[in-house]
């Protein structure tokens, strides 16, 4: 019987209780979920999240894997203690709740909607703004892992011209999938709305910079589910005040909770959004997590096993 030790927030435990029993039960797996305190050299398998009561990995010496509820594993993955396989959430919840948010505000600054939100003034303004139809539209997604892929094709399916980049060759049906140094360069170039769902690597930090910036067209706007080491906040704020970029949806930020006095708060072009693009959902999430203790006793591979070299 695998020894599955919840080493989440203590809080966030009775939120996953019954779906992970479920999920376990569903997946035949007859197991015994431990909490901190219990033997470390007894415990098979870890469920974890970045600020939960274990950071040190060494007396885990007979653990299979390390199983993260979350999707970015930017604060363990540089763990030296940490020698067990490490998996990311990938999940059906989290995926939806990414492609929801970045459909819901492509559409937003596709459509206008503000333009209107802040023009009621009495006046009708009938064809003042009307915006293109969304073939006539080109957006932009970097990153094409599987959340960054599951935005492409929804983004796609509603009609808009969707490229895609990432750092190596892929291919996706009805997106323009470019990569490397000059698939990035064209990508900017032609990114009206551009929303990046990239991970937290040295690469990414400050990709979009001010040249970066300049290179988009003039008045583009930006979502950012991603990860907020992304933007150069400076060169972002200077080149909103400048109107090279129209407009920002920011869900992550480099310190988080952003401070109440970081002028993104006050900022008429930006909108902030308290990193809630994609959350983790219990009941899906625990069937990723059961289907990767199964497949630990089955002696099969990982689903969504980190790289540690890469990062991600």
């Amino acid at each position: 019987m695998p020894r599955i030790l919840f080493a989440a927030k203590p809080e966030q435990w009775p939120a996953y209780e019954t779906p992970l029993a479920t999920a376990l039960a569903e997946a035949g797996i007859d197991a015994e979920i431990v909490h901190p305190g219990a033997d470390p050299a007894s415990i098979d398998y870890i469920v974890y999240t970045p600020f939960g009561p274990v950071q040190d990995f060494t007396p885990y010496t007979r653990t299979k894997a390390v199983l993260s509820l979350w999707a970015g594993v930017e604060r363990i993955v540089g763990n030296e203690t940490l020698t067990q396989p490490l998996c990311r959430m990938v999940d059906e919840g989290l995926e939806r709740g990414m492609v929801e948010w970045v459909t819901g505000h492509t559409l937003r600054y596709h459509l206008g909607i503000d333009f209107y939100r802040t023009h009621q003034d009495g006046v009708w303004r009938q064809g003042e703004q009307v915006p293109p139809l969304a073939p006539d539209r080109s957006v932009v997604i970097l990153g094409l892992g599987a959340l960054g892929a599951a935005c492409a094709k929804a983004l796609a399916g509603l009609g808009f011209k969707v490229t895609g980049w990432s750092r190596t060759p892929k291919t996706l049906e009805g997106i323009d999938c470019v990569h490397g140094a000059e698939g990035l360069k064209m990508a900017l170039e032609r990114a009206e709305i551009l929303a990046t769902i990239l991970p937290n690597t040295p690469e990414t930090t400050n990709l979009l910079n001010a040249e970066s910036l300049a290179r988009m067209p003039k008045g583009a706007v930006i979502l950012n589910p991603g990860r907020g080491n992304v933007i150069d906040d400076d060169a972002l704020l200077a080149a909103l005040d400048a109107g090279q970029i129209g407009g920002a949806t920011l869900d992550v930020f480099k310190t988080e909770p952003l401070p109440a006095d970081h002028p993104y708060w006050a900022h008429p072009k930006v909108t902030v959004t308290p990193h809630i693009a994609a959350e983790t959902r219990p009941a899906s999430a625990a069937r990723v997590i059961a289907e990767n203790i199964r497949r630990g006793e089955a002696g099969e591979p990982f689903l969504f096993r980190v790289d540690r070299a890469q990062g991600y």
